[in-house]
């Protein structure tokens, strides 16, 4: 990892290289027009279409009869699981649900005064295509956390779709997984052809409101594209982990949990401390630790890529710099980490204390572990039950209300120029009478 000290660099040059590193779509314009294009192929050709990319990205031979997963499918997916999977897989759910419940907007009174009364309705979307990226792991928690909000809220349909290997098969702990968490169809589609489909639906694909999950960057620009068409959740980029850190924490836990950023691969992996000792520490736990890892060659790669160690001159300035980085995952272990979460202005999700590892929101705690990446953070929050809620208003008006505001009304709509507005407000006042057909 590369060690950075603050008084002997640039830090906000430093800081803005690191800003540019964790942007979403920052270098890859270049891939834009070949996304177009294959949405625009979806739009013309529909499930033709998708055959032919299936078998170029993903070397998969499948007829539009074959892309919906099976119930057998399925059924055979959980012979080849074991059953202390289901059941973590099941606690899982269970959390997730229960914090989802706990945070869901409610329905509030109305807001009633002489005459007017102002309510507000939420109502859940009808339909949501989940994305489930492929890759080298199987990604059942990415199933849960997009998933189990969305039940919460309501949804009355949600499909998903996820990339298949070349023998046109889904890794079992994928289906398992959509299967627990009630997802109602599974297309074995991936890339931005499987983003289009659900935005614009084909033959086969039904189109959705909604389109939510983490893909790469041809997904991601895929959803950019489509928004409008459907809703999206946000433009994931890679996944980053900031860990604010005094002299007081434990180092291989440290070093632990900067590995399991940069097993993603990439991951971007950041240390701020104040700590010249911790940071040595950390060195040496980082080439212990990772000769035990299973991708440890993919892991030392994306580490000493993307990884990053900036020593401050005291706590302050680390809590400046994640500010100024408004990272994805937050992890703060100091000797008082919540006085330290008082000053923190921009994070996707929060990890507390020496015992509270980031794997612990990427499974099981109950928060949806999709979030704002590339420090967009300063201005948007992880996916969440209400990210599927719509929020209506219903405004119900007495004659004697109308009345009361009759005079504002006219008043700002002869300002703009728009008479059809005046005359809807006088006619209910009889104050312009309605010509009658002759």
């Amino acid at each position: 990892m590369q060690v950075l000290r603050t008084w002997e660099c640039n830090i906000d040059k430093e800081i803005k290289k690191l800003k540019q590193r964790l942007s979403v779509l920052d270098g890859f314009s270049n891939q834009r027009d070949a996304v177009l294009k294959i949405i625009r192929d979806i739009q013309k050709r529909g499930d033709k279409a998708i055959v032919s990319y299936s078998k170029r990205f993903d070397k998969a031979s499948l007829l539009p009869a074959e892309f919906q997963v099976k119930d057998e499918e399925i059924a055979e997916a959980y012979k080849k699981i074991s059953l202390p999977f289901v059941r973590s897989i099941q606690r899982a759910i269970t959390n997730i649900w229960t914090y989802q419940e706990h945070i869901r907007i409610r329905n509030i009174s109305p807001l009633k005064t002489h005459g007017v009364v102002l309510d507000t309705v939420y109502s859940p979307l009808e339909s949501v295509g989940v994305y489930v990226p492929g890759g080298a792991a199987s990604y059942p928690s990415t199933v849960l956390m997009n998933t189990i909000p969305a039940r919460v809220a309501g949804v009355g349909k949600i499909i998903m779709t996820t990339p298949p290997a070349k023998d046109g098969t889904i890794p079992p702990e994928r289906l398992v997984a959509a299967k627990e968490s009630g997802v109602n169809e599974i297309y074995k589609i991936g890339g931005a052809q499987a983003i289009a489909a659900l935005a614009f639906g084909t033959e086969t694909v039904p189109k959705v409101d909604k389109i939510v999950g983490p893909g790469n960057i041809f997904v991601t620009l895929a959803k950019r594209e489509i928004f409008g068409y459907a809703g999206i959740d946000m433009l994931a980029g890679p996944s980053e982990v900031v860990i604010v850190a005094d002299d007081r924490a434990n180092p291989s836990f440290v070093a632990s949990d900067l590995l399991s950023q940069a097993e993603h691969t990439p991951g971007i992996a950041i240390l701020v401390t104040f700590s010249e000792l911790l940071t040595e520490q950390v060195l040496v736990e980082l080439k212990l630790q990772i000769t035990n890892l299973k991708r440890r060659t993919d892991t030392k790669r994306c580490l000493d890529k993307f990884g990053i160690i900036l020593l401050t001159k005291n706590i302050d300035e680390c809590i400046d710099i994640a500010n100024t980085l408004a990272p994805e995952h937050l992890q703060i272990m100091t000797q008082n980490p919540r006085n330290v979460l008082s000053h923190i202005k921009h994070a996707g999700a929060i990890f507390l204390g020496s015992y509270t590892p980031v794997a612990l929101g990427d499974y099981i705690a109950g928060p949806s572990h999709v979030l704002p990446t590339g420090s967009t953070a300063r201005f948007s929050s992880g996916l969440s039950v209400n990210d599927f809620l719509k929020r209506s208003s219903v405004i119900t008006y007495s004659k004697s209300a109308l009345k009361d505001a009759c005079d504002d009304i006219v008043e700002i709509s002869k300002a703009e120029g728009l008479d059809a507005h005046t005359r809807s407000i006088q006619i209910r006042l009889n104050k312009e009478k309605s010509k009658s057909l002759k």
